[in-house]
């Protein structure tokens, strides 16, 4: 028999959880060892999760860590959205909004992967953009390559913010082929 952990203080959302696992402590369990054996996260991983409320378990009369078994899914579903760049806040606000904190299903998935279209566009074109031109200045400040000094002098870019400023803006990097003005605006060429 599995027993769901309770905490004083506990908000009532997270009351509510505990009597649904309760509800549901005839379902199968596992043990956070078994969880993370099947699902490829560290035990640490997984407590972690928990502790970010993005997984719900519960305990065993000794006291052990427990999970229901479609936790592998959810695990799984935030492994996935790890993968492809987004942030555990994006994926917990996903999880928020499916009803009754449920674990996605297929539906669930494709309507987030439809939201998220947009955002993973936009790292993809990035991505793009500092693989075609990953051996130039992008602006971060670190004048340490001969090409930084000549396309960042004095690192000019340093007001714009901190960060690989050209790259994050979309702005084109600077070129070592020796053209010293690729990484400029046509208008000071």
């Amino acid at each position: 028999m599995v027993v769901a952990q309770r905490e004083s203080g506990s908000s009532p959302a997270a009351k509510d959880r505990a009597d649904v696992d309760e509800a549901k402590a005839g379902a199968r369990w596992m043990a956070i060892g078994e969880l993370a054996k099947r699902s490829g996260v560290a035990a640490s991983a997984l407590r972690f999760y928990e502790a970010q409320g993005l997984i719900h378990g519960g305990r065993s009369p000794g006291g052990r860590r427990q999970y229901p078994r479609h936790t592998l899914r959810r695990v799984a579903f935030l492994r996935a959205g790890q993968r492809v760049g987004l942030s555990l806040d994006e994926l917990r606000q996903a999880l928020a909004a499916l009803p009754d904190n449920r674990t996605p299903n297929k539906a669930d998935w494709d309507r987030l992967a439809r939201g998220w279209q947009a955002l993973l566009d936009e790292r993809l074109a990035l991505l793009s953009r500092l693989r075609e031109q990953l051996g130039s200045c992008i602006g971060c400040g670190c004048l340490s390559l001969k090409s930084c000094r000549l396309y960042n002098p004095g690192d000019q870019v340093a007001p714009r913010g901190p960060g690989a400023r050209r790259l994050m803006l979309g702005e084109p990097l600077a070129d070592v082929s020796g053209d010293r003005t690729a990484g400029q605006p046509a208008r000071h060429r």
